[in-house]
């Protein structure tokens, strides 16, 4: 309101008005801040206006911007003798001695750098002149045109910094938004993934169900009320129970109906990229942009939707070599692992951990003769509580579901370290409890490695004994198909039984879900079964093809807390590789090579076949309450075989591939659920938790018996 006053007396005497007031009086009107500022700074409000200055105007700024500190000393002036300047009559003599000795204190303190300054040399000494508004040296202080050239200066300073910060801010905003539909992104394609899968496994299900119809293996009764069950979440309850499930095929038909296929218009291709320019500045640009391009690279895998678009994106980095796993250079992409930089070294763990999720990824990675090397190293060296040593872990893990590799690790002693880590579980995170002990029951599956556990079964005894009873129960099927592993060798078995192993099982056997109870069954048979012979057969002379099953899963924990943020201006993620990494447009379409697909095994028995948490979580969800039990359907000779140390892959029901309503009556009992041993909940995998041995239940429990 003043400022628009003193423009309009100026315009009356006829003295021009500078252009930049008018300019940044608009100005003010778009920062609310910026005109707080000035209000205060017209009406004298010297303790808002610094308050104000302070809590908006960052320290490095104010500390070290020279515009900034000559401005601030100016101001400090103009509040010191406002008093004299607006007062009618005499000023009140103590808000007058009052504002004074704060000039003084802050001449004291904050304005003694700029003593030895000439143009601020004067200004000491006015908190010591009387009567400053008569004084020489003085008395352009209190003419209007130089609290109006302040005021200018002040305005254009604030337009300035508040506009940079309101765009900092909004840059941050823009980034984190980003980053938040990339999450959201993922989300949704692995719930949709999931959903697919699962529908898929219910329609599988439903065919066996009608085949034990036709067998009279159950009751039609019981068809209709599973299939209300299933279809419960999809229609009204009435709807689903006025349809006549038992009819053959009606339940699959509407199930696989459900389901619009995507069409392929509709996932758009990735654009190409110039790979001989990533992996040039990959090994020759700063560390920043290096993991930029490393979280760029991550983004682009997995974010992506699964299916073509995806394949198309990892046939992409491989056939351009983008790590350098053909490549016999000393100087390769794969060293980042090995930068001096903590922030490097994560990302590029990160994206390996990335590629190991995937099949092909893996076949790739594998064919570095050293990486696994660099791996084990890393997770040697790096911190427990770290990222980098999270991510080296899982893709181990994953790397654990390829023979060769599982026998390198093995052979590398790695089921040791694992042993000692596992000892103390208070600072791992649920992730990498969960990845390994996961990795330790795939090393456990192979003759080599129950040959290393015999080595030290005390020991693994010990830590598996203690992980039974660990509050974490995600880890359950990992811990139980470990053990049951190991007590193939006798020599295991009778340090077990020496060790009073059966009774901390029964422990559980009141304990925990049907599974697991069932699961500890299975084990205490192993604990006293005899093989036929002492000599266990070593699968490493078995004539089996170096093939793994298909597991391809993206876990959120891959891009979980970004410790990588940039600063206003800095491309990031797709904007960083298409606005400085265009390619020619070079996709060509995807052969994927021939995997055997996911078998899977009775839910009763525990894991005998390398898996990830992360597809085990998918592929064996918890199953519903059966009113038939797994005993009234496995023959003896099956029963029996569920205690070798290699079970026999079981093969798909011809019911799969022909239709009961085309004629062709099943002839072979019918596969029930194929899920593994699961918890509904999944636990949190951000950080690290502390977590005790075994839970107090367990505990009281194993006291009591």
């Amino acid at each position: 309101m003043g400022l628009k006053v003193f423009a309009k007396e100026c315009k009356i005497k006829g003295k021009s008005l500078p252009k930049t007031a008018d300019v940044s009086l608009r100005d003010s009107k778009a920062i609310p801040i910026q005109k707080d500022l000035l209000r205060a700074f017209d009406n004298g409000e010297q303790k808002a206006f610094f308050q104000l200055w302070e809590e908006h105007i960052s320290s490095s700024v104010r500390d070290n911007e020279p515009v900034a500190q000559k401005l601030e000393f100016y101001l400090h002036v103009h509040f010191a003798t406002y008093l004299l300047k607006h007062s009618v009559g005499k000023p009140d003599k103590l808000e007058l001695e009052e504002r004074i000795s704060r000039f003084k204190a802050y001449l004291e303190t904050k304005g003694a750098a700029l003593s030895q300054t000439t143009e601020f040399l004067p200004f000491y000494a006015l908190p010591f002149v009387p009567n400053p508004m008569v004084h020489p040296s003085f008395k352009e202080l209190f003419q209007d045109s130089w609290t109006l050239d302040l005021r200018t200066r002040l305005e254009k300073f604030l337009c300035l910094t508040l506009k940079a910060k309101t765009l900092q801010h909004l840059h941050q905003q823009l980034v984190e938004s980003e980053h938040r539909t990339m999450i959201y992104l993922k989300r949704f394609n692995k719930m949709q993934a999931d959903y697919h899968n699962l529908i898929g496994v219910t329609a599988e299900l439903v065919d066996s169900l009608e085949a034990t119809v036709n067998g009279k293996m159950i009751t039609p009764e019981y068809l209709q009320s599973v299939c209300v069950r299933l279809f419960s979440n999809q229609m009204r309850q009435s709807v689903a129970q006025s349809i006549d499930f038992t009819r053959p095929g009606t339940a699959s038909t509407m199930l696989r109906a459900s389901l619009a296929p995507v069409k392929k218009q509709d996932v758009p291709l990735l654009p190409s990229l110039d790979y001989e320019k990533l992996k040039k500045d990959l090994l020759t640009g700063n560390d920043r942009l290096k993991a930029f391009l490393l979280q760029a690279l991550r983004w682009r895998l997995t974010t992506s939707y699964p299916g073509e678009q995806r394949d198309t994106v990892l046939q992409a980095y491989i056939s351009n070599d983008l790590l350098d796993c053909y490549s016999k250079c000393q100087r390769s992409v794969l060293k980042l692992l090995q930068s001096k930089s903590e922030v490097v070294r994560q990302y590029m763990a990160r994206l390996i951990n990335a590629f190991a999720s995937l099949a092909e990824g893996r076949l790739y990675l594998s064919q570095n003769p050293v990486l696994l090397q660099m791996l084990e190293e890393r997770l040697k060296t790096e911190d427990k509580d770290s990222l980098t040593w999270e991510n080296v872990l899982g893709a181990l893990q994953k790397f654990s579901l390829r023979r060769a590799l599982q026998s390198a690790m093995i052979k590398d002693g790695l089921i040791f370290w694992l042993a000692d880590v596992l000892a103390d579980t208070d600072s791992l995170s649920d992730y990498t409890l969960e990845y390994s002990v996961a990795l330790f029951m795939n090393l456990c599956l192979r003759s080599a490695g129950k040959k290393m556990c015999a080595r030290i079964a005390d020991r693994v005894l010990k830590v598996l004994s203690d992980l039974l009873g660990h509050e974490n129960h995600e880890i359950q099927p990992y811990v139980n198909g470990a053990l049951y592993s190991i007590l193939a060798i006798p020599s295991v078995r009778e340090e077990a039984r020496a060790m009073g192993m059966e009774e901390i099982l029964r422990c559980f056997l009141k304990e925990g879900n049907a599974e697991m109870i069932r699961q500890i069954e299975f084990i205490i048979k192993q604990l006293y079964s005899e093989p036929l012979n002492d000599n266990i057969v070593s699968d490493d002379e078995e004539e089996e093809e170096d093939e793994e099953e298909d597991h391809d899963i993206m876990e959120a924990d891959l891009d979980k807390d970004e410790v990588l943020q940039p600063q206003l201006g800095e491309l990031t993620g797709e904007k960083l590789l298409t606005t400085e990494y265009l390619g020619i447009m070079t996709h060509t379409p995807k052969t994927k090579r021939k995997l055997f697909p996911s078998v899977h095994q009775s839910i009763d028995e525990p894991l005998q076949r390398p898996v990830t948490p992360g597809y085990h979580r998918t592929a064996y969800p918890t199953r519903m309450d059966q009113s038939i039990k797994t005993g009234d359907i496995l023959s003896s000779h099956e029963f029996s075989s569920a205690f070798t140390s290699k079970p026999k892959i079981p093969r798909t029901p011809e019911i799969y591939s022909a239709s009961p309503r085309k004629g062709k009556i099943p002839t072979i009992a019918p596969q029930f659920s194929q899920s593994g041993p699961q918890q509904t909940s999944r636990p949190s995998s951000s950080g690290s938790s502390t977590r005790s041995r075994q839970s107090n239940r367990f505990l009281k429990k194993c006291k009591q018996h």
